[in-house]
């Protein structure tokens, strides 16, 4: 059984990036998926002083634990005004001080975006594929969700057969290569 950590790059209560990520690793044959929900995580934003007060917080611990566990991640990440959601950056910048980590622990990852707009996190999407694999990151396939309202519903899922057909396409190459 491969175990998949889907990460929905937000810290909003009602995630569409959290919807798609679990989504999509729901997709994927002979799983056990855990997701985690970045809302329910409590986190100071980052600073040195903190760091060296208070050390790296528990929460950061355990998802750094969860992504040890994990064969692969599915990440979809949210654009805020272009860039990473500032929440999600806090994650990454707490779990980057973890001594001698990379905070993807060189583990496959399916990177994907989405967004209520026609470019579907384009943008974030394009800094994810730049920045993460200097975190650890190995980015199998990338894929974005365009106009998530139009394309995606919270009990069938991605509502559009063509992406949907993109999407199984993505899924279906990563089983053949087994993440490696």
């Amino acid at each position: 059984m491969k175990k998949i950590i889907a990460i929905g790059g937000s810290n909003s209560s009602n995630s569409i990036n959290r919807k798609l990520a679990s989504f999509t690793a729901s997709l994927i044959p002979e799983s056990e998926v855990t997701i985690f929900d970045l809302s329910y995580v409590d986190l100071p934003i980052y600073s040195m002083q903190l760091e060296t007060s208070n050390g790296i917080p528990e929460p950061i611990i355990n998802f750094a634990a969860q992504i040890d566990e994990a064969d692969l991640i599915v990440l979809s990440l949210a654009e805020n005004n272009g860039n990473l959601n500032a929440g999600f950056k806090n994650l990454l910048d707490w779990t980057s001080r973890i001594k001698g980590r990379k905070t993807f622990a060189e583990k496959p990852m399916l990177l994907m975006a989405t967004s209520p707009g026609a470019r579907g996190g384009s943008s974030v999407l394009e800094i994810g594929k730049n920045l993460f694999p200097y975190q650890g990151a190995v980015i199998k396939n990338n894929f974005s969700l365009p106009s998530f309202h139009q394309n995606f519903d919270d009990k069938k899922g991605i509502t559009n057969h063509e992406l949907l057909n993109d999407l199984k396409i993505i899924i279906s190459e990563l089983n053949e290569l087994q993440w490696k």
